[in-house]
């Protein structure tokens, strides 16, 4: 049977390996004590996205954070997954019955899924920089020359291209160094990893559904239909509260890590 785990957490660090459906393992780290929160990173990153923010969140909550299917330090898949079964896989691996989710890009779509299939296990929502599930992205030559990188498989195009598109802000830019890094070291471990994703479902429609406090962040820097999709979100889930955050792009959690902190921690229960 799951249930919360009685007492506190251990404040160090812990980091384990989760076995998923299908074969494979998921790379996560546990730190801090609190009620339970986990981190979901976007689409060609990983965990590192959370780490300006991971250590003052720990100090009141329990912090999950893991690298998604293929990506990180998680072994690639070799047959269809779902990021929602993986979700479930890693609260059932730590006892957690019930668990706060916050995620960017990717992560906060999937955030977004998993509420609308288990929402008996979420308590609240903080989708940042939230890409929605069946949205149609508007035709555009810099996101057709994505998307034509991802389907050639063209690994170089496709890191160009992420920086270019959602880390406008530059290397310069704080936590530039650290972006590039994981844009640059996940390109081809994206592409192995969307072949395998199974579909998506269509949570746009049903977002009236959402009962979770949900809270709706994106940058002031970030590609226009960031914009859109956040109001969007805003409008759509029962009572939910949109922010923006100056002098940030599609990577707020490093680029602005300070006042999105701040946002979290005054939602999150």
């Amino acid at each position: 049977m799951i249930s919360n785990t009685d007492g506190p957490a251990a404040v160090a660090p812990r980091e384990v390996c989760i076995p998923v459906p299908a074969g494979g393992w998921l790379w996560a780290e546990r730190s801090g004590h609190g009620s339970p929160v986990v981190l979901l990173h976007g689409a060609g990153m990983d965990s590192r996205l959370w780490d300006a923010i991971v250590p003052e969140l720990a100090r009141h909550h329990d912090v999950i954070r893991y690298d998604a299917r293929g990506l990180g330090r998680s072994t690639p898949p070799g047959e269809p997954f779902s990021d929602i079964d993986d979700l479930r896989a890693v609260l059932d691996h730590f006892g957690l019955r019930q668990a706060a989710l916050v995620g960017l890009s990717m992560g906060g779509e999937t955030s977004l899924d998993f509420a609308l299939a288990h929402p008996e296990r979420v308590t609240a929502l903080a989708l940042i920089g939230a890409s929605v599930s069946s949205h149609v992205w508007p035709r555009s030559p810099e996101l057709s020359a994505y998307a034509t990188a991802r389907r050639e498989q063209d690994t170089v195009a496709l890191a160009e291209l992420e920086l270019s598109i959602w880390a406008a802000m530059g290397r310069t830019a704080p936590g530039g160094e650290l972006i590039e890094a994981m844009v640059t070291q996940n390109a081809k471990r994206r592409i192995v990893s969307e072949m395998h994703s199974s579909a998506v479902p269509n949570a746009q429609a049903h977002l009236g559904d959402i009962a979770a406090p949900t809270l709706v962040v994106h940058g002031d820097g970030d590609h226009p239909e960031i914009g859109v999709i956040a109001e969007r979100l805003v409008t759509g889930i029962p009572d939910a509260r949109g922010e923006m955050i100056a002098n940030a792009d599609h990577y707020l959690p490093l680029r602005t890590p300070e006042p999105l902190t701040r946002l979290l921690l005054a939602h999150l229960p």
